[in-house]
């Protein structure tokens, strides 16, 4: 946990997902077309993605990818992200995270 919460510190916005996953890509798509340059943590590709997966499980997220976070917070998975894109607050959170300027 101490792990996720250090790498979702790093950067305005930070992904955790997996290389196979149809949805991290359609989320990772979505940020840049939004102008967000996010952090992209794949964890089939780290030796400890496993761990970090349960992690992500534990902190409430299910499926455990793909996992936003915004500013440092836990924003949620897919389905969450969609919701706030398509009521405008996504961009907001974006901006007050300093991901994008406007």
């Amino acid at each position: 946990m101490d792990r996720i919460a250090k790498l979702a510190s790093q950067k305005a916005v930070v992904i955790f997902s997996k290389s196979s996953c149809c949805m991290c890509h359609a989320i990772k798509r979505l940020f840049y077309e939004q102008g967000v340059s996010p952090m992209i943590h794949e964890l089939d590709e780290d030796s400890r993605g496993r761990e970090m997966e349960y992690s992500l499980i534990r902190l409430g997220c299910n499926p455990s990818v793909p996992a936003v976070f915004i500013g440092g917070k836990f924003v949620g998975s897919a389905e969450t992200v969609m919701t706030l894109h398509l009521d405008g607050s996504l961009k907001k959170m974006l901006i007050d995270a300093r991901a994008i300027w406007l």
